[in-house]
């Protein structure tokens, strides 16, 4: 019998097989996260943007999209945009505050560094706003989104990522 004590974070590209886990990361995620921002009808509006699996999947599949792991185990995953935006970033609430979204979010800020971008953006939702803040994202404007009948806020953030920070 084996067992870890301290389950290792890691990460992997999204396989297709991932769909379904991911959409339930999602939703989860949205769910379980977002209540003090957000209202019960704007969280079932936003979740239901993974209503259609194979469309949600396809969207991700068009990105560069990876999965964080915890023991092997999908716990969230983070999707990059033509090097220069992070599209997603959602960590299952289980796994919330353990790392996994920093992990995602340094791995994507050194691949677009990498692949020559010189910044990085994102529409970071009011519950990640304080999250992007402190990895040095500066917010530059308020956005209003219209999902199904429900209006969401949210604020494009913008970081400058520097030759030295994607080589580390």
């Amino acid at each position: 019998m084996s067992a870890e004590a301290h389950p290792k974070l890691a990460l992997r590209p999204m396989l297709p097989a991932d769909a379904p886990l991911v959409a339930e990361i999602f939703r989860a995620s949205i769910e379980e996260l977002t209540g003090e921002e957000y209202s019960p009808a704007q969280q079932a509006a936003w979740m239901s943007a993974a209503d259609d699996e194979a469309e949600f999947a396809s969207r991700l599949q068009a990105q560069l999209t990876l999965i964080a792991t915890l023991g092997g185990s999908p716990v969230g995953f983070a999707s990059l945009r033509d090097n220069t935006a992070i599209e997603l970033l959602y960590v299952h609430p289980a796994a919330a505050r353990q790392g996994v979204g920093t992990m995602l979010c340094d791995a994507l800020e050194k691949i677009a560094g990498g692949r020559g971008a010189a910044a990085l953006t994102t529409d970071a939702s009011d519950t990640a706003r304080d999250f992007f803040s402190g990895r040095g994202f500066v917010p530059q404007q308020r956005n209003t989104v219209l999902m199904g009948d429900e209006w969401l806020a949210n604020t494009t953030m913008k970081k400058q990522i520097s030759p030295q920070e994607a080589a580390q």
